[in-house]
């Protein structure tokens, strides 16, 4: 695997390092002793898909508040998507930064998200399918979310929301 730093410290693009022949290619999306040696999360005790059946489906901005804050590393494994991650540490010298990425099917690539990240994505392709490793199980209580279009983020997607659940868009802006 490649660990490529994002512009916001902590978080990684991983690409995966192919074993190609005549059969196709083998690669490893995880291994605890490359993630270890980048000084990032190796406990993974939940899953979670979303399938997505249109392009222009968002889904966030979501986070968990402290002390359910979670790490997730994200990969796309059907279809297309934007994948969005804003930094709200309090003490960093990039909060309220964002980056974004695109996460394909075809370019394999995963996006290391640590603690302390607002994240969201907007499907580019239709029957879209997400596979996220999360770092702490999901806590209803500790959900918080903050709008896709919060002036605070300033993030430009790369095309129309066209599907969007009620609690994503009534979120309100993101205040620290």
């Amino acid at each position: 695997m490649h660990f490529e730093p994002t512009p916001l410290p902590g978080a990684f693009v991983i690409e995966l390092e192919r074993h190609q022949d005549e059969r196709g290619f083998f690669a490893r999306t995880y291994c605890s002793s490359e993630f270890e040696e980048q000084g990032i999360n190796t406990d993974w005790p939940q899953c979670n898909t979303s399938f997505n059946l249109r392009a222009g489906t968002l889904r966030g901005m979501h986070w968990q508040a402290d002390p359910h804050a979670e790490v997730k590393l994200v990969r796309c494994t059907a279809g297309a998507i934007y994948d969005v991650i804003v930094d709200l540490r309090p003490d960093s010298s990039t909060r309220l930064h964002h980056f974004g990425v695109a996460l394909t099917a075809e370019n394999r690539k995963q996006l290391y998200i640590p603690k302390g990240f607002a994240h969201g994505f907007i499907t580019l392709s239709d029957d879209t399918e997400v596979f996220y490793h999360m770092g702490s199980s999901y806590v209803p209580g500790s959900a918080q979310g903050a709008r896709h279009d919060d002036p605070a983020f300033a993030i430009e997607w790369p095309r129309p929301v066209e599907v969007i659940s009620e609690r994503d868009a009534t979120y309100p802006d993101y205040s620290a």
